[in-house]
């Protein structure tokens, strides 16, 4: 993570050293961090605002906005789409106090939310598709600057003390008309106007609407025999509603006591969406919904309620476009359907199974970035219960996408470190408020694993059932931070017993136990067994917790976390965790590829980290590269981090050891194109290091051979920039005259020596191995340009030139024997004494040509004047030749230090991008 933080903020070094305040430095540098960290996991989800699509443009305004904008949709838990547009210091009306609150008004495209400055006083969210109208009032000194928000279930919402009323207005009226002209609202005037204004009017389009060609009616009997694609129109509790162990008397008064009390805050406070949201609903909540008004407030929670009175009939065109369709999400929900909550009577026939099936396939077919992911099935299943199908399809929407939107998606690096980082913060918060279990307990980390089930499935999985749907009430409500301050409480009320465990699966123990005997006594429904249950035993008598109290418990002691809090806990703990699981994609990729190379793992791993950083760099300052178009954190360890074809020749210049000046660019672009075996340009690190290790500790016939498959294709392309024709390119050609003072026996052992050569090689190659193809005319000339450009500058330099044109030499006639015996028809079993005896009888010749470069030896220049394709030398040719030379031999066997090339490499990553970027301004 530190170098994600370093190309992040690599620019904005001038701008901090203004900051005197280091504080404010490293929050900024944080939320770099942050933002391209979760652009890195996936930015198809994580769309940045317009201001900070370009990273040289972006400004401390532009991150503060976007940190503010964050803060505004996590604390009303709005859609990711909603954008914040304005933010007003302002006192709200609050009829149940008589006074005005003092607070912030939030406008964004869709919604005016507005929270109180004392956290909890009084908080409101108005969607504009609730809005009627927006007016302006009088000014006067009890009134500054007021205006009127009306809304359908005639309420009126005041606002005073707003600057800049005059424009705030105008926006809001715009927003307003784009809202009402994109999504219009029908009004029902066969309803009277309580029952339109009441949130308990179903805002369900299932009942007596059709699907397609079904059609179900007002009881829910269909009129068609296939089901499968008849959403239900009535909540599962309803048809499967059990009685109780008490008495019908009994039950029925404590139920009525609660609904009572809710209808009195409903009179007092509104019973929309855009009720007044206090702590004495808290106290409600907190006490248990009742079950006739649990779905229905799980929807105003959410705001579900907008959404699903927004889409009439998408819910019944999802289900009818997706059932039926096979596919690997819908075998994984096939595969869970009947495991999510088998202790429920209503998941025990087809009747819950086709529901809970629908929602989910429905669902997978909307939002394929998430799918289908473990946990989405127990959720939905208590939704079904309680709300009616289409409700709880879009309750599951607010959840995935709202709520919990880390935590579910089909990418598993972001639905593990979703999940991960709340871990992470409960821990912090472990040890910041129970200090002492803290102190007993030295790795947490496991109750961070024991806790990750709390959090996936909102206690629905380790409680019995009756009891998580209260925690659930309370998620609805408060969001995350509910489940937070609950875990907090049960590891409080279980501190002396943890302080006195032994190991980790006594610790397991403790918890299982007591979340297994969390009851709730108020329930009007039986008890139901919890199957998910880590730990149960019956036999022995175990003291029972009322769930009620263990709600009052957790938002008296440790209900004061803040949003903003957890939000910023958060962002810090989510680069912690990433960079824990960088750490372990490299030591897993470094334990594949260490076996396949000799480079020494130290210098494997500043290699990794070379090349992981040319892939960031490229994710940050190049957002049409395709390795950041194709970065996907699901693929194998080894294949995570790819790089294209230009952050290839960037690290090719830094790390290689053949370099070729001018050419060196070129050698690159073959060399990747050599490795882009599936041909989707992109090369992953494994092919990489592999090909980086022949060239530095590979054998001398390794590194030719690697050579000799850079001249062919697919390496060496028609349109290679470097492939001239090379009649007007010679080949021999050099700054400094070359001159060769061979003896009669020198050149007769000469003779010898590549004529055994060529004998033990064919011996000695691996007949399994694919034979490589011949080299062409055209494709030998780029490889001797390659040799040439790669002895440049090299202490050795006028041996090697010597030694290479002699070799080039006898492989051009070589070939033309070769050439000569195939237009002949016939292949002479003396071929290779053919050939060495024109090498012998050569060897004068060049004695007088190479004395002057400006000429090229007669054969030679016959030879480049021949049909491409006629003219042919072999690996084994090159090789047996290119070993007669003692030079050349020494220069490729010769030890190459990689450490220094790391070294510099690491310096000068970042000016090379610069530099690039720099250019390419101008």
């Amino acid at each position: 993570m530190t170098d994600t933080i370093r190309i992040t903020t690599q620019n904005k070094e001038r701008d901090f050293s203004m900051f005197l305040n280091l504080d404010e430095v490293f929050k900024i540098m944080e939320q770099l961090a942050d933002m391209t960290l979760r652009r890195l996991l996936d930015n198809e989800i994580f769309e940045l605002d317009p201001d900070l699509q370009e990273p040289t443009q972006i400004t401390k305004r532009d991150l503060e906005a976007r940190a503010q904008n964050e803060f505004f949709r996590a604390f009303f838990r709005l859609p990711r789409k909603e954008k914040l547009h304005e933010v007003v210091d302002c006192s709200l009306w609050t009829p149940f106090s008589r006074c005005h609150t003092v607070g912030r008004m939030f406008a964004s495209d869709s919604y005016v939310c507005f929270a109180s400055k004392e956290d909890g006083c009084c908080n409101v969210v108005l969607p504009l598709r609730e809005v009627v109208s927006i007016e302006k009032m009088e000014d006067t000194s009890l009134l500054p600057n007021p205006i009127i928000i009306s809304i359908r279930s005639k309420m009126a919402f005041q606002f005073i003390e707003l600057k800049d009323r005059e424009s705030l207005v105008e926006n809001l009226l715009r927003r307003l008309k784009l809202v009402h002209a994109n999504s219009p609202v029908h009004y029902d005037t066969l309803k009277n106007e309580a029952e339109t204004s009441s949130l308990f009017q179903s805002t369900s389009v299932c009942s007596d609407q059709k699907f397609g060609n079904f059609k179900l009616s007002q009881n829910g009997n269909t009129v068609d025999k296939e089901t499968s694609l008849l959403p239900n129109s009535e909540a599962l509790i309803a048809i499967f509603h059990q009685s109780g162990t008490q008495s019908p008397d009994s039950r029925m008064s404590r139920e009525q006591i609660k609904a009572s009390l809710w209808n009195d805050h409903f009179v007092e406070y509104g019973r929309t969406v855009c009720m007044f949201r206090t702590e004495k609903i808290r106290k409600l909540v907190a006490m248990g919904i009742p079950e006739s008004l649990r779905g229905k407030l799980w929807l105003l929670f959410s705001d579900a309620v907008t959404d699903l009175a927004s889409h009439p009939g998408y819910y019944g065109n999802l289900v009818e476009k997706s059932m039926g369709k096979c596919c690997l999400v819908t075998e994984e929900i096939e595969r869970d359907l009947h495991r999510s909550l088998p202790e429920h009577p209503a998941f025990q026939n087809e009747t819950g199974i086709a529901a809970l099936r629908r929602v989910l396939t429905a669902y997978a077919h909307r939002n394929p970035k998430i799918g289908y992911c473990q946990s989405m099935n127990i959720l939905t299943s208590v939704l079904l219960l309680y709300a009616k199908e289409e409700e709880a399809f879009w309750l599951l929407v607010a959840v995935c996408e709202r709520m919990l939107p880390d935590y579910f998606n089909h990418r598993v690096i972001v639905f593990v470190l979703g999940a991960q980082v709340d871990q992470s913060v409960f821990e912090e918060l472990i040890r910041d408020r129970l200090p002492e279990l803290a102190e007993h307990m030295k790795d947490l980390s496991t109750l961070a694993s024991i806790s990750l089930s709390w959090f996936l499935t909102l206690f629905l999985s380790i409680m019995p059932l009756e009891s998580a749907v209260n925690v659930v009430d309370c998620f609805f409500y408060d969001g995350i931070k509910a489940i937070f301050q609950l875990g907090l409480a049960v590891l409080e009320a279980n501190a002396v017993e943890l302080c006195g465990s032994k190991d980790d699966g006594q610790a397991l123990m403790i918890l299982s136990r007591f979340l297994d005997h969390v009851k709730n006594e108020e329930s009007p429904g039986p008890p139901i067994g919890n199957h998910h249950a880590f730990f149960s035993d019956d036999q022995e008598p175990y003291p029972v917790t009322d769930i009620a109290d263990l709600i009052r418990d957790s938002y008296e002691k440790f209900g004061d976390q803040s949003v903003e809090m957890i939000e910023h806990m958060r962002c810090k703990h989510r680069i912690r965790v990433f960079q824990g699981h960088e750490d372990t994609t490299k030591q897993n990729v470094l334990r594949v590829v260490i076996p396949e190379v000799s480079i020494l793992p130290e210098d494997l791993e500043e290699l990794y980290d070379l090349f992981k950083r040319e892939h960031m760099i490229s994710c940050y300052w190049e957002q049409t590269s395709p390795a950041f178009q194709h970065h996907d954190p699901n693929r194998p360890y080894a294949e995570q981090y790819l790089i294209d074809a230009q952050q290839f020749t960037n690290l090719y210049k830094l790390v290689s050891p053949w370099t070729c000046g001018a050419h060196t660019e070129i050698l690159a672009e073959r060399t990747f194109r050599l490795l882009d075996e599936n041909m989707d340009n992109l090369i992953a690190f494994k092919g990489f290091a592999v090909c980086l290790d022949i060239m530095y500790n590979g054998e001398m016939n390794e590194k030719i051979k690697l050579l000799y498959r850079l001249h062919l294709p697919p390496a060496l392309t028609e349109n290679d920039k470097d492939s001239q024709s090379p009649l007007k390119n010679p080949l021999l050609s050099t700054s400094r005259p070359l001159v060769f003072g061979k003896s009669n026996g020198d050149a007769i052992d000469y003779q010898k020596q590549l004529k055994q050569m060529l004998k033990d090689l064919a011996k000695e190659k691996d007949k399994t191995e694919k034979e490589l193809p011949k080299m062409s005319q055209r494709e030998f000339i780029q490889f001797c340009k390659t040799l040439y450009s790669m002895f440049h500058e090299d202490p050795e330099e006028n041996d090697l030139y010597q030694a290479i044109a002699t070799v080039t030499t006898l492989l051009l006639q070589i070939g033309e024997v070769g050439q000569r015996s195939s237009s002949s028809g016939s292949c002479s079993d003396e071929y290779m004494d053919d050939v060495q005896t024109e090498a012998c009888a050569s060897t004068s010749e060049q004695d007088s040509v190479f004395t002057d470069m400006g000429k090229m030896p007669q054969r030679y220049s016959q030879s480049l004047s021949m049909t491409e394709g006629d003219w042919t030398v072999s690996l084994e040719h090159i090789l047996a030749s290119l070993l007669t030379e003692q030079s050349l031999v020494n220069f490729f066997e010769k030890p190459l230090d990689i450490k220094s090339k790391l070294e510099n490499a690491k310096i000068n990553q970042y000016s090379l991008k610069t530099n690039e970027l720099s250019h390419q301004s101008e």
